[in-house]
């Protein structure tokens, strides 16, 4: 068998009890493996549960959760993450009942959000995920034979039922992107740090307390445990020897009725059980017995080491040594916990814990702790900072220029839009608050280039557009589209000259060009993105006369024009105006054009007005210009009362063309 060697390793919640075993065991073991811890630091975890770890030049701590999908991949892509170890999640049973959401939100999204960002980066060689024997249901009182790990699942409370959803989506991934993911279910597990919500620790301090010991029911569940280190040493065999698709038990055949555990501990402290158990109320549901299938794992190399009575003895001397390492449990201690002990409360940090945060003289331990800098050094975020994708192109180098004015910080996205961890990776580089997207195939010198480049154009206006608004999506960010308005002709409802302009809820009924294609088909799709706003540019003009691709120097180099009038985009007014509505979070579709229409006519006797009186044109018609041109052009008229409306010192598209394009340029 093929044993398998990480590099980089991600553990998710090590700063919990079982994670905290294994991440101590790989950095003392593997000094050549990266750990990088990731833990939000809840009520059931402490950093110094990763004290023997803490001056290891291969471990690195960040405080932060599993849900946040930016910080996620940032870690995956700036760690160079190959593993991931994902021990993170809502554990105990009494809080599911009393706060299933939190459940829900911790061990199913987190679990997604951690997927997803493993399929994007495409980097991960191992992901594997530590579930639970409770998924398996209630096993039979007389049942000889444990759940092996191709039995039903069938959940009984919250808690399992929110493992099992992501075992789901584990699975899912695998199959249907081939992630490479191995899940482990395991037994209940004891030793020295564990959070004294759970039975055997919460029965050691009361013991130690001179309190009763509350036992659920009538004592008469049994339970399997395993100490902590023969469990991190059964993680320690699935990471090198586990089979990536496989699942594999971590399981003893040791069982024991929590009555009996109870009894266990009043011995360890010379107790006498009859004074000692008091029998309280029951779980809503509670299951009678858990009993695995063990042979799968012991078959490639693992076995359990520590009997029970050395196990529980090792525990308890922890506990008495440490007494106050969680602080006040009080609420812990209750039969059922208190609101104070429920998921989703942080933990506070105590002085220990806080000193661990901080560099020492005799170690530099910053270089490897992620942590929140006190709010009175932090520097002021910018309230702006823009990612604007298209730098070689015309709209968004304007768009740069406009920010250098405006005092507004930016960045151009480096990587291509199709390509999703690029993106990943400007985004976490850049931290924008807003994105812009003025990348796009037009075609040079025209749209009669997409004709021959489809997959091109499908690559980067379709593909690389959609990439980019659900990358946008994760991240919560509003991400600016320049799209076009050329996906309309004047028909029997909407006729030329009538004034009657097309809406924004109004279908595209043009598909002459490709180009024109790809624009209404990723319009249609960006409609399922509510983080998205659609800007529809027209036939573009701005004061710079010497661009090959305004459309005013364009008309005026041709030989013949035809002469429709049609509704255009004056930039220097209008992109502006954009950079307005980012920062106002407006959304949805928007016509982004000059209220009105103006014909190429019209146009050429401003140029001739203001630029050359003795420039000449001639017209022809549309069936004529179908003759020299491979793909036919739209011409349509469009209503921009919904912009105007938004900002109502929006100029005509005559009077601004006259403002902004000839009345500069002017030469007469």
């Amino acid at each position: 068998m093929a044993t398998y060697k990480p590099k980089n390793i991600l553990i998710t919640g090590a700063a919990g009890f079982i994670a905290c075993h294994v991440a101590n065991r790989l950095i003392r073991s593997y000094p050549d493996y990266k750990i990088v811890v990731l833990d939000k630091l809840d009520y059931c975890s402490n950093l110094k549960n990763l004290s023997p770890s803490r001056s290891s030049p291969n471990f690195k701590f960040v405080k932060g959760d599993i849900a946040s999908a930016d910080l996620v991949n940032y870690l995956l892509i700036t760690e160079s993450i190959d593993t991931i170890m994902h021990f993170a999640a809502q554990t105990h049973v009494d809080n599911s009942f009393g706060n299933s959401f939190e459940f829900t939100k911790n061990n199913i999204y987190g679990t997604h959000v951690l997927l997803e960002a493993c399929k994007v980066t495409g980097q991960i060689r191992r992901f594997i995920h530590v579930s639970t024997d409770e998924v398996y249901g209630e096993t039979d009182e007389d049942a000889m034979v444990g759940n092996h790990e191709a039995s039903q699942l069938l959940p009984t409370n919250p808690y399992s039922a929110t493992k099992a959803g992501a075992e789901m989506l584990v699975m899912a991934y695998g199959r249907s992107y081939g992630l490479p993911v191995i899940t482990t279910r395991g037994n209940n597990v004891y030793g020295p740090n564990q959070f004294p919500e759970k039975l055997i620790p919460k029965f050691i301090l009361l013991a130690m307390r001179g309190q009763q010991l509350p036992i659920h029911g009538d004592g008469s569940n049994v339970r399997s445990y395993l100490y902590c280190e023969d469990v991190a040493e059964a993680f320690e065999v699935v990471l090198h020897k586990g089979e990536v698709g496989h699942v594999y038990n971590i399981g003893t055949k040791k069982e024991r009725r929590v009555i009996d555990v109870a009894k266990d501990v009043c011995k360890l402290f010379s107790l006498d059980p009859d004074n000692v158990i008091k029998f309280v109320e029951n779980r809503p549901f509670n299951d009678q017995r858990y009993f695995l299938d063990d042979q799968k794992l012991k078959k490639i190399g693992w076995s359990e080491k520590t009997s029970w009575e050395e196990g529980l003895k090792k525990t308890m001397e922890w506990y008495t040594n440490n007494p106050d390492y969680w602080g006040d449990v009080s609420g812990a201690l209750l039969p059922h916990p208190r609101m104070q002990m429920m998921p989703g409360t942080e933990r506070q940090l105590d002085d220990e814990e806080i000193r661990s945060l901080v560099a020492k003289p005799t170690v530099d331990y910053t270089q490897k702790m992620v942590t929140p800098v006190l709010k009175s050094c932090t520097s002021p975020r910018p309230s702006l900072k823009f990612l604007i994708y298209g730098r070689t192109g015309w709209i968004g180098g304007l768009l740069g220029k406009i920010c250098e004015k405006q005092g507004i910080p930016y960045e151009y996205g480096k990587g291509r839009l199709e390509d999703r961890s690029l993106l990943l990776q400007d985004i976490q580089n850049a931290k924008p608050t807003h994105v812009f997207n003025a990348a796009g195939v037009t075609g040079r010198p025209n749209v009669d280039w997409c004709e021959s480049h489809k997959p091109e154009t499908i690559r980067t206006n379709v593909v690389g557009t959609l990439t980019l608004a659900d990358v946008c999506r994760q991240h919560g960010l509003l991400v600016m589209n320049y799209a076009t308005g050329c996906i309309f002709e004047y028909d029997k409802q909407h006729p030329e000259g009538s004034g009657i302009g097309f809406k924004e809820e109004d279908t595209p009924n043009f598909a002459g060009s490709f180009y024109s294609k790809t624009k209404a088909m990723v319009e249609e799709l960006l409609k399922e993105y509510e983080n998205a706003c659609t800007l529809r540019v027209r036939m573009p003009i701005s004061s710079d006369l010497t661009n090959p691709r305004n459309f005013v120097t364009k008309i005026s180099r041709y030989n013949k024009v035809v002469n429709i009038p049609n509704s255009m985009t004056i930039l220097d007014e209008l992109l502006p105006i954009s950079v307005e509505m980012a920062k106002r979070n407006l959304k949805g579709i928007w016509n982004f054009t000059n209220p009105g229409v103006v014909s190429h006519n019209e146009i050429l006797e401003m140029y001739k007005t203001y630029i050359d009186p003795k420039f000449k044109w001639e017209n022809f018609t549309l069936e004529e210009q179908a003759k020299v041109i491979v793909a036919a052009r739209s011409n349509n008229e469009m209503d921009a009362s919904k912009l105007k409306a938004e900002f109502p010192e929006l100029l005509s598209i005559k009077d601004s063309l006259v403002k902004y394009v000839f009345e500069p340029n002017k030469k007469v």
